[in-house]
């Protein structure tokens, strides 16, 4: 699964259960994110026993994806077999307080910042 455009790479590799974000998330809204959301869900959907989301080279999220993730974090959470990961960057300054939210969505949730 993998969604490609001129601002932004998203890609799951089954292989390492990891969804890699790569460039910079600026759409409007819900609506303009259904892709994400999408890819997102059919993951969940899999139920690997763990999920590796790798923000580290997403250099700016809106509060419009932010609260994308933010969903798909608690959607994960209602699955108690999957644990989480989350690799962000602080040389990324829209990383360090909204990471430590979705932590705060899902306890278990281990989250590195390099």
């Amino acid at each position: 699964m993998e969604i490609k455009t001129e601002n932004y790479n998203i890609v799951y590799d089954e292989a390492s259960q990891s969804i890699i974000f790569d460039g910079s998330l600026r759409l409007n809204g819900a609506e303009e994110y259904t892709s994400i959301s999408e890819l997102l869900d059919n993951v969940v959907k899999e139920e690997p026993e763990k999920i590796v989301l790798n923000l580290r080279e997403l250099a700016f999220l809106n509060s419009s994806g932010i609260s994308i993730l933010s969903k798909f974090v608690i959607n994960v959470r209602k699955r108690k077999n999957i644990q989480m990961v989350v690799f962000g960057a602080k040389k990324n300054p829209w990383q360090g307080k909204s990471l430590k939210n979705l932590q705060r969505l899902m306890p278990s949730l281990k989250l590195e910042l390099d």
